[in-house]
């Protein structure tokens, strides 16, 4: 995603929670916008199988507001120490359910190949399960690729969904094979900072 928390370092689901922070504040509601958002999201993308163009551009543009709002609540928490339980257990779930729905319908509307849908989708479910574990011993230090990563999905997802022809429409496609390259060689660097020796004291 385009600026926000990088998900395979320090993030909300793995920052201490700030102590008498309550559930009810700015940044957890709007994970919880975000997770509306996705069935929205995927109704307009859906739509008439992705051949309506008026619709995609609706598609993309909520697609965009659910990325702002992650940057947005992930910076609000920090910021202004307000994270919570409910915002470490939620936010990862958003993220993943946004663009899950954005892999998983562009290759229902045979405009992403499947395989890379499946690819991006095992390498983030397998790492978010794994960070889960992980942070009881520690948390593995942010990494440039893993920013990298983040940023290449969403611009890649982004011009795949935009009703586009001609090079910017190709170019959409390949920005998606560099992010499946990226997102694997990351996942594989996370995997093997977890288990290397010592990463329990790492922070």
């Amino acid at each position: 995603m385009i600026g926000p928390h990088d998900p395979d370092g320090p993030e909300i689901a793995t920052a201490p929670e700030t102590p008498q922070a309550s559930p009810w504040n700015l940044p957890n509601a709007l994970t919880v916008l975000r997770i509306l958002l996705v069935p929205l999201f995927g109704w307009l993308l859906l739509t008439e199988g992705g051949q309506d163009t008026s619709m995609r551009w609706w598609a993309l543009l909520v697609f965009l507001v659910a990325i702002l709002t992650d940057w947005v609540d992930g910076h609000l928490a920090r910021r202004q120490g307000l994270i919570t339980a409910f915002g470490k257990l939620m936010d990862p779930i958003a993220d993943k359910a946004l663009i899950g729905t954005a892999l998983v319908g562009l290759s229902l509307i045979d405009l992403l190949p499947w395989w890379v849908t499946v690819v991006i989708l095992v390498r983030e479910v397998g790492i978010t399960l794994m960070r889960f574990v992980v942070i009881r011993r520690g948390v593995i230090p942010a990494s440039k690729g893993g920013k990298l990563k983040t940023v290449l999905q969403a611009v890649g997802l982004s011009l795949v969904m935009a009703p586009l022809v001609g090079w910017l429409g190709d170019l959409g496609l390949w920005v998606m094979y560099a992010a499946v390259l990226v997102t694997v060689l990351t996942g594989v660097d996370y995997v093997r900072q977890a288990l290397a020796p010592g990463a329990a004291r790492r922070a």
